[in-house]
């Protein structure tokens, strides 16, 4: 899986700030407004900027079923399905994400303490699980565009994302 890793190394010991974030090309080349995923990449660019850290960009359009699938699920929505239901009716799970790859980065990197940027209880869950000690969650506040809301309602009380 090809990734892009940027950091910025404070050299002060300090715990570094991670965003692990999975490709969206449609929110963050094209600025489609359906989701956040440009602007969660921005603020946490700026985040890591300020504080220092990593970000480990992953190579997973679509929560993991592929930029073709993706278009299939967003024609589901515009016909009325939520982006839960449209993975689900095209045959994947809800989130096909993988997150091996961060973890190995960031074992290369020696970090195994961070404070992680995300609202994304599956990947904070996985990162545990793996051995990376999280000291903070760091919540991405992204407000909300009329395009997006009902996206952002779905992932908040059907995917259990942190908003």
């Amino acid at each position: 899986m090809p990734l892009i890793v940027l950091s910025k190394i404070t050299g002060d010991g300090s715990v570094p700030f991670v965003r692990i974030h999975s490709e969206c090309i449609t929110g963050e080349a094209f600025g489609s407004k359906k989701c956040d995923c440009g602007p969660q990449l921005h603020r946490a660019l700026e985040m890591i900027s300020e504080k220092g850290g990593h970000l480990v960009y992953l190579r997973q359009e679509g929560r993991g079923i592929g930029l073709i699938n993706k278009l299939r699920a967003y024609y589901l929505q515009d016909q009325g399905m939520n982006t839960l239901d449209a993975n689900l009716h095209l045959g994947f799970k809800g989130d096909e994400r993988d997150y091996s790859t961060g973890v190995e980065v960031l074992k290369l990197l020696g970090v195994d303490r961070l404070n992680l940027i995300t609202n994304n209880p599956l990947k904070l869950d996985y990162l545990i699980n793996a051995g990376i000690e999280i000291e903070k969650r760091i919540p991405l506040i992204i407000p909300a565009e009329p395009q997006n809301i009902h996206y952002l309602n779905v992932k908040r009380d059907l995917m259990g994302h942190l908003l």
